[in-house]
């Protein structure tokens, strides 16, 4: 009996030496397991939060970029707005001078654009009921240095201000708020330039 337990016993031994070298290997094997998927894990995060910080930064530059632009439109539109406001009083303040000074305005527009031709100056309602002598004569006198001549017309044409000067077929349209539309560009950068100190 004692040699069969003595079997039993090795049999045992072997057998738990055996149970423990396949726990200690699994264990080896769980470790290597886990090292790696830690390892895994860790560059997976590390991308993910590189790529995670690439698509902020992005994100955050496209988001200044359309602050920045909408800024922009925001300044222009303001800027257009306040030239337009004094575009206008402008005129307001033209269309309200003294007579004296309104027409001598046109004379010196007159001046500008007078032909050595045969001329026919037409005014609005408002201008023909005040026009004075001394215009009348001063138109003359200009038209005649220029080699041509101008009639004033007695028919009232529909214009706010200024006049309308034709030879011909050919009529040019001098009414204040028509001048400032032909060189409208001219006009807006000049006043964005005295208003805010730069030209758009």
């Amino acid at each position: 009996m004692a040699g069969i337990e003595n079997i039993l016993e090795l049999i045992s031994a072997r057998q738990q030496e055996s149970e423990n070298a396949i726990i200690s290997a699994a264990q080896r094997k769980a470790e290597i397991i886990t090292a790696e998927g830690n390892s895994a894990a860790c560059k997976e995060y590390e991308d993910y939060m590189k790529k995670s910080r690439i698509r902020l930064e992005q994100e955050l530059a496209n988001s200044e970029s359309s602050v920045d632009s909408c800024m922009k439109r925001k300044q222009l539109e303001y800027k257009v707005a306040a030239v337009g406001k004094i575009i206008e009083k402008t005129l307001e303040k033209l269309d309200g001078l003294p007579v004296d000074e309104y027409f001598d305005i046109l004379l010196k527009l007159l001046q500008r654009r007078v032909q050595n031709n045969k001329g026919v100056l037409y005014l609005c309602r408002r201008d023909l009921e005040r026009v004075t002598d001394k215009f009348k004569m001063s138109v003359a006198e200009i038209a005649e240095k220029a080699g041509g001549s101008i009639e004033i017309s007695a028919k009232a044409v529909d214009i706010e201000n200024g006049f309308i000067l034709a030879y011909g077929l050919i009529s040019e349209n001098c009414s204040f708020r028509d001048i400032i539309e032909s060189e409208r560009d001219a006009v807006r950068d000049t006043a964005v330039k005295v208003l805010f100190g730069q030209v758009t």
